[in-house]
């Protein structure tokens, strides 16, 4: 995994109108799917109901590679948006330097 900044990524979700956090998700994508999560193609996310979904399957990701609560995971970016992205780049962070 490659270790981001967390505060770095909270301001580029701020400052893109959300565009950086959609990079992100892929990008974070790409490094778990090396890792062995298995996470469907990132176009879902453009899919209204197949996005919840698609972050449902990331989420399971990140359980994997980190050992962080999958459940968590799905919940904080749900409903926290960028804080929640924070919240699991910093636990992205932890499994990168371990």
């Amino acid at each position: 995994m490659t270790k981001r900044n967390p505060f770095v990524v909270f301001l580029l979700v701020l400052l893109t109108c959300g565009i950086y956090g959609i990079v992100w998700y892929v990008k974070t994508k790409g490094e778990m799917v090396k890792l062995g999560a298995e996470i469907p193609t990132a176009w879902l996310l453009i899919v209204p109901i197949a996005n919840l979904y698609w972050l449902w399957k990331w989420s399971k990701g990140v359980e994997k590679v980190c050992g962080f609560s999958g459940i968590g995971a799905f919940l904080l970016c749900w409903f926290l948006g960028a804080i929640g992205m924070v919240i699991v780049q910093s636990q992205l962070n932890k499994a990168a330097t371990a």
